[in-house]
This record gives C-alpha cells, sequence and structure tokens, in this order.
C-alpha cells in the first residue's frame, strides 16, 4: 500500500476533521489502485480553505482553483481526458456560497467527477465566519451576534438537482468513509459525498455528532422516495440523529458521452472525425 503522502508540512489544527478525510481518501486511493485505477489515472481539485490543503498533501495529479470553483477545472478535466477519476474537494462555504451554481449544474449534467465537501459548518480559514449550513445562532467573524439565517440541506439539494450518486460520510468513521469514497469514484456519473468534519477552532461539533450520527441500514439507495425521506430526517438545525451512508444512487447517461456522442475529444484531432465532431458541438 502506498502512503500518497508529501514533504509539505501538515497545518491543520491538532484535532481538526479533516485529518479523518485524508486518511480515508488516501485508502480508497489504494484500494482503487488495488482495481487496476492507477495512481497516474487520478486528478483532483481544490478550491480555498482548509480543505484545499490536501491538494498539498496528496501525492496525486492535482490542481489548485479559485475559491468556489474546484467543480470547473474538475469537469473540464474529466472532458479533456475521460480515461482520468476526477475528483473534487471543496468546504462547504467554498461550494455552497461561493461555488453553488456550479455544484447545481454539474448535478443536472450528471458530470462523471466526485464532488466530496468537507462540511464543517462555517467559513474555518478565514476565522469562522457563517455559511449555508451554519446553524441558526452561530457567532461568528460575520455575524457575532449570532445568525438569524436558518441553514439548508444541501442533500436535499443534491436530489432536486438529480445527483445521480449522493452520501453523507463522517470524518471519525474512517472505514465507512473510504468505502463510500471507493463507489463514489467508481460511479459513472456525478457524484456527490458531504463529510462531516467538525472544526475544533469555531464550530466543534464532536460531541454532538458522537451521539447523533449513526449508520443507514436496510436502506435501498435506489428507492427515491425512501431516500428523499432519509435526506429529511436531519434537516441541520433540528435535533434529530444523523443518518449517514449511501442515501440515492442511480445509473443514466453521464454528459461528456452525451456531448460527445460517443466519440473522445481527441477524435477531433483525426481528420475524417472532424465535420462529425464540429456537428456535434453546434
Amino acid at each position: 500500500m502506498e502512503n500518497l503522502s508529501t514533504n509539505a508540512k501538515n497545518t491543520w489544527c491538532p484535532g481538526c476533521g479533516n485529518f479523518g478525510i485524508l486518511a480515508a481518501t488516501k485508502q480508497a486511493f489504494n484500494e482503487l489502485e488495488e482495481k487496476g485505477i492507477k495512481k497516474e489515472d487520478i486528478a483532483i481539485t481544490g478550491g480555498i480553505g482548509c480543505h484545499a490543503k490536501i491538494i498539498d498533501y496528496l501525492n496525486v495529479n492535482s490542481f489548485y482553483s479559485l475559491h468556489g470553483r474546484p467543480i470547473p477545472p474538475a469537469s473540464g478535466i474529466k472532458l479533456a481526458n475521460d480515461n482520468l477519476k476526477v475528483v473534487a474537494f471543496g468546504g462547504d462555504g467554498d461550494t455552497y456560497n461561493e461555488g453553488i451554481s456550479h455544484l447545481i449544474h454539474a448535478a443536472k449534467r450528471n458530470t462523471d467527477i466526485t464532488v466530496v465537501v468537507h462540511e464543517n459548518r462555517n467559513f474555518a480559514l478565514t476565522t469562522g465566519q457563517f455559511t449555508g449550513t451554519s446553524p441558526e445562532g452561530f457567532k461568528g467573524g460575520s455575524t457575532p451576534e449570532g445568525s438569524v439565517e436558518e441553514p439548508f440541506n444541501p442533500l436535499a439539494l443534491m436530489m432536486a438537482s438529480e445527483a445521480s450518486y449522493i452520501a453523507r460520510g463522517y470524518s471519525s468513521d474512517i472505514n465507512q468513509l473510504k468505502e463510500l469514497l471507493v463507489e463514489a469514484i467508481e460511479h459513472e456519473g456525478f457524484s456527490y459525498v458531504e463529510v462531516l468534519q467538525p472544526c475544533v477552532i469555531w464550530l466543534d461539533t464532536t460531541e454532538d455528532y458522537r451521539e447523533k450520527v449513526y449508520k443507514l441500514e436496510d436502506h435501498d439507495p435506489t428507492d427515491k422516495e425512501a431516500a428523499e425521506k432519509k435526506i429529511k430526517e436531519w434537516d441541520y438545525h433540528n435535533d434529530a440523529k444523523i443518518p449517514t451512508g449511501l442515501f440515492y444512487k442511480e445509473d443514466r447517461e453521464v454528459f461528456e458521452k452525451e456531448l460527445y456522442r460517443g466519440h473522445k475529444l481527441g477524435d477531433h484531432l483525426k481528420e475524417d472525425k472532424t465535420k462529425e465532431i464540429l456537428k456535434v458541438l453546434e
């Protein structure tokens, strides 16, 4: 098993949930390699935030993007080389605030990439401003008296956006998260994996998650109605138990194959395919 570590100094805060995500990702990439997917065939992107440091700590092909923008370059990489497995890492502020339109449209298109959201429910790197999933009453740099907004449910948004793989993991359950990541990356279509990740500095949810998080059992992820019910069980502001695991999965045609109708991007370099490809792109 390859370590996949780099020489970069790790600067995450001690106790940060990102360490669990990093460990699960390394294990997932190694398992994929055992299944025939080489390290060289994996590309990752990141935005700006604590989550994005994972780019520094993983020895695979990678691309740093702008704040909220890991999904567009991930989509472009997949379009340019559909042999690659592409994973976009984002934070909740990065993904649900600056980059929410990219998330929705990638899901709607069923772009064949995996999006992993480090969900710590605040803008941690910029010292604790509230995001779309911060709890009501959250006191941070931008809401010193407490946020008056209720959080939204991003899994429900992904269901409404027709994502074809919707899952939630927990950074303290590395084994489950590894399994979800492997399945998500292998899934042909848009895969969304939210990872509940305590921020020990600005919003420490460690004890809350320890009491409330549980694994889905006897759940059929092909049953859309059952998935919607489970997704709404915890709405980010109620006191319910928090299910983790695979909520929903369906198989349908992916964006890249639809766009090129079976042709690879490089086919436009072949003279006999040029007119045909240009017709497809009109």
